[in-house]
């Protein structure tokens, strides 16, 4: 209990995604208490976090798809889902038990998580997607990133937006200084920058194409400053007991990906379906993403940046072993 409080307190305030972004939201759920009765030679319940936005289409081909509850059945397992959107509540929900796999979730959240003792480790890549991360404005004054010398942006805290705007302003040889930082989640910084109230703001996924038709444009994305990487993690003990649930859910997932190769319009339409994205604002945004589940050395760099970001901003004071936090389950 003492380990789900301090990380209650440090998390508060930290919204990770996606996130998709996997943290760019509120949770629209959580997972209590856990099913997973799990003995030494069996597990009867798998809990899976969902997330749909931006655009995890792994997710939704998964779930719309039945594609874990069909291979778990076999094996005599139930599947639950839990619709949760924080990074910083997937973990917690990891602490207590009551989630063992985190589908899509910020690496943010997985390394603040492991440095304060939750036992949690990443199987693989969800998506690298920085196109998908803008920073935008609406005044016709503000043309580079360095004209935000002194403006106010807005955006989430802690998340991989918060990172892109680190690396875009230091592009430019400014500090987070040189901007008014205030942190605010995706919808309301959006509204804000409409309003007038702030002059930039970190937005992501489907936010991007609609602040856009109400008249915002993006000065930059992350192409070049940074990966925005998501990850898949579970829960350690749910691996250290039983490696082939791990492995289960890992060949469902690589499935998803066959099937969105396969079957591309009815991939969009199924996307478009969950999102309410139009399918040609789905197919757009598909092409920003790159679902390659293996984790490679350049990843592995990108999660070193991140724990690098999180220790420069005070968000992290410990560190934690990368290489360590990588499970590899195909051995």
């Amino acid at each position: 209990m003492k380990i789900l409080k301090k990380l209650g307190i440090i998390f508060s305030c930290i919204l990770i995604t996606t996130t998709t972004f996997t943290g760019c939201n509120k949770s629209q759920g959580t997972a209590s208490t856990s099913n997973n009765k799990e003995t030494s030679d069996k597990v009867s319940n798998v809990n899976i976090s969902y997330v749909k936005a931006p655009l995890n289409v792994p997710s939704i081909i998964e779930k719309k798809k039945n594609m874990f509850e069909e291979e778990f059945s076999r094996k005599d397992i139930k599947v639950t889902y839990h619709e949760i959107t924080e990074g910083s509540k997937m973990t917690e929900a990891v602490a207590a038990g009551s989630l063992d796999f985190c589908n899509a979730i910020g690496a943010t959240s997985v390394i603040l998580a492991a440095a304060n003792g939750v036992n949690i480790k990443i199987i693989g890549m969800y998506s690298r997607a920085p196109k998908a991360f803008t920073i935008m404005v609406k005044d016709p004054s503000i043309k580079t990133l360095s004209d935000l010398k002194g403006k106010k942006v807005v955006g989430p805290k802690g998340t991989i937006l918060h990172q892109l705007l680190l690396g875009a302003l230091n592009k430019e040889s400014l500090k987070v200084e040189d901007v008014q930082f205030i942190n605010m989640g995706i919808p309301q910084g959006v509204s804000a920058m409409m309003s007038g109230s702030a002059d930039a703001a970190l937005v992501a996924g489907p936010a991007v194409p609609q602040a856009i038709e109400k008249g915002a444009r993006v000065i930059t994305t992350g192409e070049g400053i940074l990966d925005a990487t998501i990850v898949i993690a579970a829960r350690g003990e749910l691996l250290e007991k039983h490696p082939e649930i791990a492995k289960t859910y890992m060949s469902v997932h690589n499935k998803s990906l066959e099937f969105m190769k396969s079957n591309q319009q009815e991939t969009y339409k199924l996307a478009s379906e969950e999102t309410g994205l139009s399918v040609d604002k789905v197919i757009d945004m598909y092409s920003w993403y790159d679902f390659n589940p293996s984790i490679t050395a350049k990843d592995i760099e990108e999660l070193e940046k991140t724990q690098q970001f999180l220790k420069e901003n005070g968000m992290l004071t410990k560190n934690v072993d990368i290489k360590s936090l990588i499970k590899d389950i195909s051995k």
